[in-house]
């Protein structure tokens, strides 16, 4: 017998928004093919359609379209879930029951983690509370609140809402904590108000691009907190400038915030006063829903927000210091990624092997590099070429950066037992084709990933190590044996994120020979290259070239605009993995990895260099190490082939020359 739910989802299909298309086509707002262009478009983004439309278009969706939009949506939802809609435009909603509930019975850890909230108390027979969810039919949140309702003697009645309107709503009672946080924090009868108002030093003008005016739609409300507003602005200017991670920094006379974009630290706004440390920090924990009452150990947590029609991630960690605590923000904003190898990898050699490595059915994957360096982007592009409805793919991850349709992905939670080694376990009896874990960290989830993939499944992991060839030494560091790791393990790839110099304004020149030799480069070999500098500004000569027209719209003076991969791939051949069961040291494997034709960091940096992409001081300040410039010309030295003092051709396995007893290479 069919599920009814099945069957009311296909109704809905089959109905396919048709009155509400019906209406854009003769209002003139749009033609046949451009509402099933943003039907198509919202389905597999998940944005809203009423943004696919408006982004098709070039138009905004005028106030009475947008109006029957949402309630053609209530009523589609109603159909499909079976229980009533809300629409808090029309249904009169009691804030402070809302507010009394959230504190009293249902915690809002648990309304964000399933998308309801709570609205009111019904003295029926028996009570119950009526909640309103985006997903009535989530059968873990219907778990929970019985869980926390059935002692009380309630049972839960349900409705549905639209994400939208439980967004604003959940917002809503957010901002009305904090700034009654505010107000505990600043007993001392502290002005923050007036402190704020009287920074006229501080560029934190509102935004005039209307698109930019979305998040949390907090910086349109003119009655908010000044803390409140302060720190939506810090967030929205984020976005609007591309910044990875903000940095919220208490010194001793005051609060430093600092932005890192392309991978650089900066100054991002202009210094606070001290006074404000207390607040603004009491914000940013109440935003992520940390603990604000406690101040000695870090926390970490998550705050999401609606931006210029997207859905941005911030990872939130915070850490005591001597004037405070420093908050430090990483922004996962997966909507402006691109996925795909081919759109990461530019050299086609290094993506030939790695999309032959990921194709394999069976084995481990390592991607090494520093926090920061894209390895998770890298994962997710592997993914994205597997992903497919025959194969069956997991990923367990800590936190989920990405959103790919078809996986089936596992947040970790640590409270509950969920670590990546446990959750690994439970993917083995699920039968998995692919199993991306997010991070290896220890013996027992490194062995299971091992286990898994000498039993016929792919396994992608990440690993922190400065190259390919260091991931061996660290599994051994684990307690993984040697001869687990040659067996199991397909390649290593190592990546670093590089400034992209700016193409508007970069400045052509000539490297000296001694310069080019710190590379291993000849001036000869690339007497046809032109070479770059980032044409890199002070902020006293961006202000000069602002007022003079002259500043490049493209990199506003940085000298550089974007990132490109470098990446290292180490394929465990014959050779590699005899070295890998023998116990070998790290530069013998990077040796003999080189010989068979691995492109290292530093070779891979130095093409972006000739191909005009980055610059010899980001190659320096990224990529360039000894090691990796030593292990590149002993290669070049031991596949000579050709004698130094007669010419004559040598065998591979020779050393010195057996005509004139010339050695093949110096020492």
């Amino acid at each position: 017998m069919a599920n009814p739910s099945s069957q009311r989802r296909a109704l809905i299909v089959q109905n396919n928004l048709s009155p509400f298309a019906n209406k854009l086509v003769q209002t003139g707002y749009a033609n046949n093919e451009q509402v099933q262009q943003a039907l198509v478009e919202s389905r597999k983004t998940g944005r809203p359609l009423t943004d696919s439309l408006a982004l098709i278009t070039g138009q905004q969706l005028p106030p009475d379209l947008l109006r029957q939009y949402k309630k053609q949506q209530l009523f589609e939802l109603k159909i499909l879930y079976g229980v009533e809609s809300l629409d808090p435009e029309i249904n009169q909603i009691n804030t402070s029951q809302l507010t009394q509930l959230i504190e009293t019975l249902i915690p809002v850890d648990i309304c964000r983690r399933y998308r309801l909230i709570p609205l009111s108390r019904t003295e029926t027979d028996p009570p119950s509370v009526l909640v309103a969810m985006v997903n009535p039919d989530d059968l873990a949140a219907q778990d929970d609140l019985n869980r926390i309702l059935r002692p009380q003697g309630l049972t839960l009645q349900r409705m549905v809402i639209t994400a939208e309107d439980y967004q604003r709503l959940i917002s809503q009672y957010l901002d009305e904590q904090v700034e009654r946080q505010k107000q505990l924090e600043f007993q001392s009868k502290v002005d923050v108000k007036s402190d704020i108002e009287n920074l006229d030093y501080l560029d934190l003008e509102e935004p005039t691009d209307d698109a930019d005016v979305n998040l949390d739609a907090a910086l349109e409300d003119a009655d908010a907190a000044p803390i409140i507003t302060l720190a939506n602005k810090i967030l929205a200017r984020a976005l609007q400038e591309g910044i990875s991670d903000i940095h919220i920094e208490p010194q001793e006379e005051y609060l430093r915030i600092r932005f890192r974009k392309d991978g650089v630290l900066r100054q991002g706004l202009e210094s606070l006063p001290k006074k404000i440390i207390p607040a603004v920090t009491a914000r940013f924990k109440i935003m992520a829903n940390l603990d604000i009452s406690e101040r000695r150990v870090p926390q970490d947590g998550r705050i999401r927000r609606l931006f210029d029609g997207r859905k941005v991630d911030f990872r939130v960690n915070t850490l005591p210091s001597r004037y405070g605590e420093k908050v430090v923000l990483r922004i996962l904003d997966n909507s402006a990624t691109q996925l795909g190898l081919d759109k990461l990898i530019t050299d086609e050699e290094t993506l030939h092997i790695v999309q032959e490595m990921v194709s394999r059915p069976f084995g481990l994957i390592l991607v090494t590099g520093p926090t920061g360096s894209g390895k998770t982007t890298t994962l997710y592009s592997a993914l994205a070429e597997r992903n497919d409805p025959g194969i069956n793919i997991s990923t367990a991850e800590d936190p989920i950066e990405y959103s790919l349709p078809g996986l089936t992905q596992v947040q970790v939670i640590r409270e509950k037992g969920m670590d990546f080694a446990s959750i690994l376990r439970a993917f083995l009896r699920q039968d998995p084709d692919v199993i991306l874990v997010g991070e290896t960290r220890d013996k027992e989830t490194a062995k299971t990933a091992i286990e898994a993939a000498l039993t016929g499944h792919l396994v992608l992991t990440t690993l922190h190590t400065n190259d390919a060839a260091s991931a061996i030494a660290r599994l051994e560091e684990m307690g993984v044996e040697s001869f687990m790791v040659s067996s199991s393990l397909i390649g290593v790839l190592a990546q670093r994120l590089m400034r992209r110099v700016c193409s508007e304004c970069r400045v052509p020149y000539n490297p000296t020979p001694e310069e080019l030799a710190r590379f291993g480069l000849s001036a000869s070999r690339e007497a046809d290259i032109t070479f770059y500098h980032a044409n890199t500004l002070s902020n006293e000569e961006v202000q000069q070239a602002a007022e003079a027209g002259t500043l490049c719209p493209a990199c506003k003076g940085s000298g550089y605009k974007g990132r490109c991969g470098v990446y290292e791939v180490m394929r465990v051949t014959e050779r590699v993995q005899t070295l890998i069961t023998e116990g070998a040291p790290t530069e013998r494997i990077k040796e003999a990895a080189v010989e068979e034709g691995m492109k290292t960091l530093l070779a891979y940096s130095l093409n972006l260099v000739r191909q005009g992409a980055t610059t010899l001081e980001e190659v320096e300040r990224v990529t360039f190490t000894d090691t990796g410039l030593e292990a590149e010309l002993k290669a070049k030295r031991k596949t000579s082939l050709t004698c130094r003092g007669c010419g004559a051709e040598l065998k591979q396995e020779w050393l010195d020359c057996p005509y004139c007893t010339t050695p093949r290479f110096h020492d």
